[in-house]
């Protein structure tokens, strides 16, 4: 998978892995990343699937319509990737946090739902439930951060609330937190992130 990776100032602290939204590069999110912890490591990945030239995670068949076949196939190349990618890079693989947004967002979801040790911590910027009706795995103790908008045209609050629920039946510890905004990302949203994240995972 195309990708950048930036060893961090703390080799102590968590490695971020970037996940873009859909039209975006391995570039978009870096500068999340130094929002979030400016020492710690990252690892930003482009997507491996092209709709209208435009980089995506997985295929979907029509807006808000995800292929589950090729989003359970992508959700593996992922986790698969990061575990190469660890030795490579000579990261933790146990101290790994997903930062996405949108499409990337809803793939990294996707790795909390399908494997239960491959994310210690995610930061999901406006995401969908990626599937319904599977079993979670056991979440308990990995901290989650839901970042959703009021006035979100792509993914409503019903959505983004019944995300918090799938999650938290799973024992993840979840923070559903709100702009009154659409589906973009603000500075705000990146900065209650930031500040959740050292409240919550940094400790």
């Amino acid at each position: 998978m195309k990708h950048i990776f930036q060893k961090g100032k703390d080799r102590s602290k968590p490695t971020f892995l970037l996940l873009h939204g859909t039209g975006g590069t391995e570039l978009d999110l870096v500068p999340l990343a130094g929002k979030i912890d400016e020492e710690a490591s990252y690892l930003s990945v482009r997507g491996n699937v092209v709709e209208n030239g435009m980089p995506r995670f997985f295929r979907r068949l029509a807006e808000g319509v995800f292929d589950e076949e090729d989003l359970v196939f992508r959700t593996k190349e992922l986790a698969e990737f990061l575990d190469v990618a660890a030795v490579k890079y000579d990261f933790d693989r146990k101290n790994v946090i997903a930062i996405g947004y949108s499409n990337g967002a809803n793939i990294a979801a996707s790795m909390l739902f399908h494997y239960q040790h491959t994310l210690k911590a995610a930061i999901l910027h406006h995401p969908m439930v990626p599937l319904r009706g599977i079993m979670l795995p056991n979440l308990t103790g990995v901290p989650v951060f839901i970042g959703a908008g009021t006035n979100d045209p792509i993914c409503s609050p019903e959505e983004s609330k019944e995300l918090e629920q799938i999650l938290g039946h799973a024992h993840a510890i979840v923070h559903l937190h709100w702009e009154q905004n659409g589906h973009q990302l603000t500075f705000d949203e990146v900065e209650a992130a930031a500040k959740w994240y050292k409240q919550t995972v940094e400790l």
